[in-house]
């Protein structure tokens, strides 16, 4: 088996915190998840993952005019260079201080960032290489406050810097003989967001009290004078005398006055108040949060804390819609380059919408849940994901496109586990709520509800291998309760275990259930003998999860002590076992009194998987590393790092001796209601900011592990989200029986001497997957049948493998659908005897058809529906003109549509 799977998703998490970015052809979106980025397409309805990440959790990310760079910058002013056509880290650079916000000017050639009290202007990266990629150029000072919010003017000759002393500063991006810098006052409250208008120095001001002050200047953009050259030679040698001993140029400073004298603002540009708007105030708590402006059709997006927004024009202040999208803080406002949809981001619910104002309907809506992921399940087919968290959710997401396309929210608590039946269609889901319910994915409605005589909190869920017998362990009765899925009914009670039930299992292959318990036992029992135990197996410690082997002839055992055994449940016989204690690798938290070494101790492993294949198992717990062990060998052939976060608990192994005092450990020390880092959770009935809320950092954990049934990727819900890894083919040379004489040239002779069998043979060997797909695909269509029967058995495994990757990302559906049919046909009954080894390449190959199925059908009924509304319109006409008698041909065109209707049905 190969271990080169990558990163290659985040579900489950669409907004986290940080400003949303719309690119520059407005039909895409940059939302912050954590300390990754997800960009989502909403024209094709996709989102994507970058494969990069910072050390803390993003809060300011700045995209280039030309939209091929942007600079994500961490909650310690931590910040990455990185390329979106890339997808790859440029550089990295320090900031020493927490960054509020960051922007492009429009000509792309400078950037500034707000820290502190300050606004630095750099120098952008270029196209070309430089070995220093972030260069100061100026440094502006002036507010008292910390900096919160910038805006350039179209022409990129000043911006303009808000504070949280509530006033405004507009600084030359150059030194301005008329403008050097500009002090507005005006407001009552920290600016939120200040505007230039459209090629203008006119500016709209921001205040959280929900205030609006409009500008207006006295000087148009064309006015603005060059300061005339003063000793510039003698300053240049100044400079370049200074900067050789510095590291890196310091860059000019401009220092601003709040009120300079009457001479230094002789000549120069004035401002003058010329209106204040106030919002709609529903009470004190609900302030102004966010803002966005789009300067082409002068619209103003204000989002509030009570999850309404408000959208008006300016600079008339009219309003043109308001609506409540959330019950929560609304973070981060966003329009895209058209000014036709806006994007919102609620960071207490971690939701992410897309709103379209003119046909007032929604482009996105997207939540992830709020609270922990705890359990996950793949369909047969591997299209899509469920899972369940705490918040009592449980969403259905689709592996392709990474969206939840729905969400069931019956269950009244936490839900602890989820699966699939296995038909595909219904989802199971057991809860603390002492309910385990079944959803019909095809009507998305909750058509059974199973229930135990006394309420019991389910712990755990199995369902049988044909979808008929569903079964819950309770945590509180020490019970395991069976049901019938076509009647609802309560089968039995199985009774025998003396502490709480922590994981069920269904064999695969055989009427055996395997349930286990926190009394350090695994009971298997047979369905068909009336539920009898059919076989006990004791263990030194507490059992925390079992998993039977995909062929159904070994089961795997997680106890507390950390270690994995393996048994034959047949012979109840260990076969093996593997110490995992010490490669779960723990982190130690801010407040632990011993080491991470001593801690790892107590700890094991909480979930357990087996490959498609049977050959590996991965296993997770209370840690950042997901480990992969051979169960052959029983050793550790791999350990995934599932996150670098730091904004999470438990990652570091040693702690910070700085943050260490001789009271204890500055971690201690609550930063109050007014900061936003970690979880805030208020006090029962406390609805204002009396200092009463506490703040946690969630801790790093990995709560439920998956194989793929196509043995192409695998999944785990963890603190951050849901993570999928997936086979990365593409970077691996990995030639099969190789010869000497296999060369890309000696394949295309053999393939120009139409010997193509010998061809595809050759190209295997060599497997270079682009090498392949040239020489099947220059398999005439109607040679396909004897190639497909003189294919070596031994290749029929690989070209089938290569057929379903080659769907997902091929025009040639029909061509590669006439390979598929002919080699199951021809070699279906020798495929049969291996049939456990091909499941997975078989399963993939079904999951590639049916979306093809599934997005031709959605096609083909839009043809039969306009054809039929298009021949309804052509009778209609046709009556009219002929009212008295049809003519003939008008009966063959009735006859020929029906025929081509007949068609399209058929293909659908």
């Amino acid at each position: 088996m190969k271990f080169a799977y990558r990163f290659s998703g985040l579900l489950g998490t669409v907004y986290r915190r940080g400003n949303l970015s719309f690119t520059r052809d407005g039909s895409s979106l940059i939302s912050p998840v954590g300390n990754r980025i997800s960009v989502f397409d909403l024209k094709n309805n996709k989102c994507e993952t970058f494969p990069l990440a910072t050390r803390l959790n993003i809060v300011c990310v700045g995209l280039s005019p030309d939209g091929s760079l942007a600079i994500l910058i961490d909650e310690e002013g931590a910040a990455l260079l990185v390329s979106l056509v890339g997808k790859c880290v440029i550089h990295h650079f320090y900031f020493h201080k927490p960054v509020h916000s960051v922007s492009f000017s429009p000509d792309g050639k400078k950037f500034v960032i707000t820290k502190d009290n300050v606004a630095l202007m750099y120098h952008a990266p270029g196209k070309k290489r430089e070995f220093n990629a972030f260069v100061l150029d100026k440094t502006y000072y002036g507010p008292y406050d910390e900096t919160t919010c910038i805006d350039w003017t179209d022409d990129s000759k000043c911006f303009a810097v808000g504070s949280k002393d509530m006033s405004t500063w507009v600084f030359g991006a150059e030194r301005w003989a008329n403008l050097i810098y500009y002090s507005l006052g005006g407001h009552k409250d920290v600016i939120v967001a200040c505007f230039f208008e459209e090629n203008s120095l006119d500016l709209y001001t921001i205040s959280q009290d929900a205030a609006l002050c409009v500008w207006q200047c006295d000087t148009e953009l064309d006015g603005l004078k060059p300061m005339p050259p003063k000793n510039a030679a003698r300053e240049k040698d100044a400079a370049e005398d200074d900067e050789e001993f510095l590291e890196e140029p310091k860059g000019e400073e401009i220092h601003g006055k709040a009120s300079p004298s009457e001479q230094e603002t002789r000549e120069k540009v004035k401002y003058s108040r010329v209106a204040k708007y106030f919002f709609n105030k529903e009470g004190d708590f609900n302030n102004l949060t966010c803002a966005a402006y789009h300067k082409e059709t002068h619209l103003l997006v204000t989002g509030f804390a009570s999850g309404i927004f408000h959208l008006h024009e300016l600079p008339d202040f009219n309003l043109i819609h308001s609506l409540s999208i959330s019950d929560q803080r609304i973070a981060s406002v966003s329009i895209n380059c058209t000014g036709d949809w806006i994007a919102f981001g609620c960071s207490g619910l971690g939701q992410l919408l897309v709103w379209e104002w003119q046909s007032e309907s929604y482009v996105l809506k997207q939540q992830g849940h709020f609270n922990s992921m705890v359990s996950l399940a793949y369909s047969p087919d591997g299209q899509y994901i469920v899972t369940g968290g705490e918040d009592g959710k449980v969403k259905v997401w689709n592996t392709s496109s990474s969206f939840c396309f729905v969400t069931f929210t019956e269950h009244t608590s936490g839900v602890t586990a989820v699966t699939f039946t296995s038909n595909g269609y219904v989802i199971l889901s057991a809860s603390l709520d002492g309910t385990v319910r079944a959803f019909d994915l095809h009507r998305y409605r909750n058509f059974r509800t199973f229930t135990s005589p006394r309420p019991s909190q389910f712990s755990c869920l199995a369902v049988d291998s044909s979808g008929e017998i569903v079964s819950a362990g309770s945590q509180d009765s020490f019970e395991i309760f069976i049901w019938s899925m076509q009647s609802g009914r309560l089968l039995d009670v199985l009774s025998g275990h003396e502490g709480p039930i922590s994981s069920l299992a269904f064999n695969p292959m055989k009427c055996v259930l395997a349930s286990a318990s926190w009394d350090k036992t695994v009971k298997l029992w047979d369905m068909l003998d009336s539920w009898r135990t059919k076989e006990t197996f004791i263990l030194n410690s507490d059992v925390l999860v079992v998993a039977f082997r995909p062929d159904g002839k070994e089961l795997a055992v997680a106890a507390l002590n950390g270690q994995i055994t393996f048994w034959d449940h047949e012979s109840a016989v260990q076969t093996g076992s593997i110490e995992g204690r010490h490669d779960l690798q723990m982190g130690r938290k801010e407040l632990d009194k011993i080491t991470a070494k001593q801690s790892a101790k107590g700890k094991s492993f909480t979930t357990l998987c087996y490959s498609a294949d049977g050959q590996s198992i991965l296993a997770g717990g209370l840690s950042k590393f997901v480990c992969i062990y051979n169960v052959k060998e029983q050793i550790l052939m791999k350990k995934f790092e599932i996150s670098c976060n730091f904004s999470l608990d438990a990652m570091e192994e040693y702690l910070d001796r700085r943050k260490m005092t001789e009271f204890g450990s500055m971690a201690l020390i609550d930063g109050g209601a007014g900061d936003e880092d970690g979880v805030a959770i208020p006090l029962p009935g406390v609805k204002r900011g009396d200092m009463s809320y506490r703040h946690f950092k969630p801790e790093i954990r990995v709560t439920c592990l998956r194989f793929s049934p196509t043995g192409r990727s695998w999944a785990a819900t963890t603190t951050e989200g849901l993570l999928i890894y997936s086979l990365d083919s593409g970077l691996i040379f990995d030639p099969f029986e190789l010869d000497i004489d296999v060369t890309p040239s000696n394949i295309r002779k053999t393939l120009h001497q139409k010997e193509y069998t010998m061809a595809i043979v050759m190209a295997f060997k060599l497997n270079e997957k682009k090498l392949i797909q040239e020489v099947i695909e220059a398999v005439p269509s109607d040679e396909v049948d004897v190639v497909c029967s003189s294919l070596p058995d031994l290749y029929v495994e690989k070209v089938l493998e290569f057929l379903a990757s080659a769907f997902e990302i091929s025009c040639h559906l029909e061509f590669y659908l006439i390979w598929a049919h002919k080699l199951l046909m021809l070699h279906g009954q020798k495929l049969k005897t291996r049939s456990v080894k091909l499941l997975p390449v078989i399963q993939f190959l079904q999951k590639s058809i049916q979306r093809h199925f599934e997005d031709v059908s959605k096609l083909c009924e839009w043809n039969i529906y306009n054809i039929k509304y298009a021949l309804a319109i052509s009778q209609q006409r046709g009556m009219k003109r002929l009212a008295e008698e049809p003519s003939e041909d008008e009966e063959d065109l009735d006859s020929d549509s029906d025929y081509l209707i007949h068609m399209l049905k058929g293909l659908c």
